[in-house]
């Protein structure tokens, strides 16, 4: 009977790790081209536009990271 949970646990552990690899592989397709905001986008989900700094990036907020155009 251990040989049976033992071959359970390895099938339930091989699926799971198929579907991490599926789900690395979709958000990585995801990404593509950045996407921009507006500054007043970015002052709307909590974040302050950081126009005269390099790469003029909204920081804070929902859009942390994003290009302010």
């Amino acid at each position: 009977m251990s040989i049976r949970r033992i071959l359970a646990a390895v099938i339930a552990t091989a699926a799971l790790a198929g579907l991490g690899l599926t789900g690395a592989a979709t958000a990585t397709a995801a990404q593509g081209a950045p996407s921009y905001v507006t500054p007043s986008q970015c002052r709307q989900g909590g974040g302050t536009p950081a126009i005269n700094e390099p790469g003029n990036l909204c920081k804070g907020g929902t859009y942390d990271g994003e290009p302010v155009d």
